[in-house]
């Protein structure tokens, strides 16, 4: 069984709600959970200053009992790290740079039985649709979950300052709901909310 935590993003703008969000990736993990950051989204001279924030976030928040241990990804190994880690973490940022490294992988089959946690376009890519705040359009996932997902729904912050101006969110919930595979679950999580979908 696959354990999979989908997080619209925007969780550090509540503590409470990522703590919550934290407390789930290491359920039933043990004393000492080796978990598996992966910022393949962001740009690669970025990924250790990731990797040293979310360490440090992590360790903040979750039970003080626990020994959790962390592993930064790197695409030449990321299928070694996988099998040797409890959860991986798939931080959000650039959906199509996030899914030109994660395509190169049979990922369903090299994360069975592990807890997967994506925030924002982390979450976007495991799903089947989802409608991105960057491009403002719909775009499918690797399809790994049959569901549609809006990441940051109804922020009233995110692309504040896009010279596009604010979202409008009830047309996006529209498109995405006309797009693809009409007959899949649409979930439009507000920041800092996230879903549990376990996977045989």
């Amino acid at each position: 069984m696959t354990k999979y935590i989908l997080n619209s993003g925007g969780a550090r703008k509540d503590s409470e709600k990522l703590r919550l969000f934290l407390d789930e990736i290491v359920r039933d993990l043990g004393q000492s959970p080796r978990i598996l950051f992966c910022f393949f989204a962001q740009k690669r001279e970025d990924w250790e200053g990731y990797f040293a924030e979310y360490q440090q976030g992590f360790l903040r928040r979750v039970d003080k009992s626990l020994q959790p241990t962390f592993e930064l990804a790197f695409p030449e190994k990321f299928v070694q790290q996988i099998q040797n880690c409890d959860a991986v973490y798939l931080g959000g940022g650039d959906d199509h740079l996030l899914q030109f490294w994660l395509r190169r992988y049979n990922l369903p089959e090299a994360w069975r039985g592990k807890v997967v946690a994506g925030t924002s376009a982390g979450s976007d890519a495991l799903v089947k649709h989802f409608w991105t705040c960057d491009w403002r359009q719909c775009l499918d996932g690797l399809g790994i979950l049959p569901i549609k997902f809006i990441p940051h729904y109804k922020s009233d912050t995110y692309g504040k300052d896009d010279p596009r101006g604010p979202i409008n969110w009830e047309k996006a919930y529209q498109e995405l709901s006309e797009y693809g595979d009409k007959s899949l679950s649409l979930h439009a999580l507000e920041e800092g909310e996230f879903i549990v979908i376990n996977q045989e």
